[in-house]
């Protein structure tokens, strides 16, 4: 299976917990962008044999911010110099304010056949005081927008752990999601990453966060509203209706190989991970002489490989299979992790059987410990 991303660092607004590679779209060289985003991925092309794609996922930064003169220029270009399979799941990033017709028509009618928006909260308050600028009108708004421009594979994002949020609050977001009827969710637990507004605010004391087990029982309410309105828990964050997960994203945690383009992009071909640079101009500047913009690139070895392999397997809640891993490293999942095993079976943080390893419903509450388990240094 062969995926691409492709990255558009740009936003209208900054919220106040990403951490993600992106800039204010006001002043930047947005055209000059896309027009060498698609000469990178004609170098690629040149260089590489490409094979044709499963997955295709622009994602940000907001591509829904890019006019949709911008957006057709982009998409051209990607079927200039991507070979794509006709049942290929196409995605792209919707801001819930960037959904005019017009916008979704043009993303229809170029191949994008499946839509994820950033909603984070049913809450008007609650967005207004994480940096959001939609309202929940909007997201009613712009799901019906998409429908009528003929999307059905449409996915929301919700946070939960957010600052003042109560669990009537977040059950009020879920029921208002799921009310929506959509085939895809995926249910965040916030995360307070460096050099966002959030992190600063925490540091200083000014960040009124629920408790560790207001956390938890809100990831309960997650789990057991999406599964009791027949989404399946496929992933630690992510529910969906039978056929409708997210191709692309297990491709990347079935440690597959995948193609990274655009400011700040990684990716990992031919078994070395690469990084693009990521402020735009350092990223634009290679391009404008012909070259990659490339950071640095790093091989993988056999244990980097089994690394992640593991614990990028792990977060799916079919886990990870014995046959799968004597597959790709001609080895058994025992030879390296036999203590760790045992150790996590007798604290009922995964599940056995002679097939795979998954998570435990404890587990899952426990997900990153269970996943550092498997960093064998």
């Amino acid at each position: 299976m062969k995926s691409a991303y492709i990255h558009i660092p740009f936003c209208s607004h900054i919220c106040y917990y990403c951490d993600f590679n992106k800039v204010f779209i006001e002043g930047q060289p947005v055209d000059e962008y896309v027009d060498l985003l698609i000469k990178e991925m004609a170098l690629v092309s040149q260089r590489d044999q490409i094979e044709a794609l499963d997955t295709l996922y622009i994602g940000g930064g907001t591509p829904s911010t890019l006019s949709v003169e911008q957006m057709s220029r982009l998409l051209e270009g990607i079927y200039r110099y991507l070979p794509i399979k006709n049942q290929a799941e196409f995605t792209i990033e919707l801001n819930p304010d960037d959904g005019s017709i017009e916008k979704l028509q043009t993303l229809k009618d170029y191949g994008v056949n499946r839509i994820s928006m950033g909603v984070q909260s049913f809450n008007d308050n609650l967005l207004k005081a994480i940096g959001r600028k939609h309202r929940a009108k909007t997201v009613y708004r712009t799901v019906d927008a998409a429908r009528r421009a003929g999307f059905d594979n449409i996915s929301i994002d919700l946070i939960f752990r957010l600052p003042k949020q109560t669990m009537a609050d977040f059950q009020d977001s879920l029921e208002q999601a799921i009310a929506l009827d959509l085939p895809h969710y995926s249910v965040y637990s916030l995360i307070l990453e460096q050099k966002t507004i959030f992190y600063n605010l925490m540091r200083l004391g000014k960040l009124p966060l629920p408790s560790q087990d207001e956390e938890a029982d809100m990831f309960q309410m997650a789990m057991d509203t999406m599964q009791g309105n027949g989404r399946m828990h496929y992933e630690i964050s992510n529910y969906a209706l039978p056929g409708y997960e997210s191709k692309h994203n297990l491709h990347y945690w079935n440690a597959d190989e995948y193609y990274g383009f655009g400011a700040g992009a990684h990716g990992y071909v031919n078994g070395s991970r690469y990084q693009n640079f990521g402020p735009i101009q350092h990223y634009l500047e290679p391009l404008r002489q012909g070259q990659l913009p490339i950071l640095q690139t790093e091989p993988l070895n056999q244990q980097a490989l089994i690394e992640e392999f593991m614990f990028l397997g792990l977060r799916k809640m079919s886990g990870v299979t014995f046959k799968e891993f004597e597959r790709r490293f001609s080895s058994k999942v025992t030879d390296y992790y036999q203590e760790v095993l045992s150790d996590l079976s007798y604290r009922k943080l995964i599940s056995l059987d002679e097939k795979r390893i998954a998570l435990t419903n404890q587990g899952k509450f426990l997900g990153n410990e269970v996943f550092q388990s498997f960093l064998l240094d």
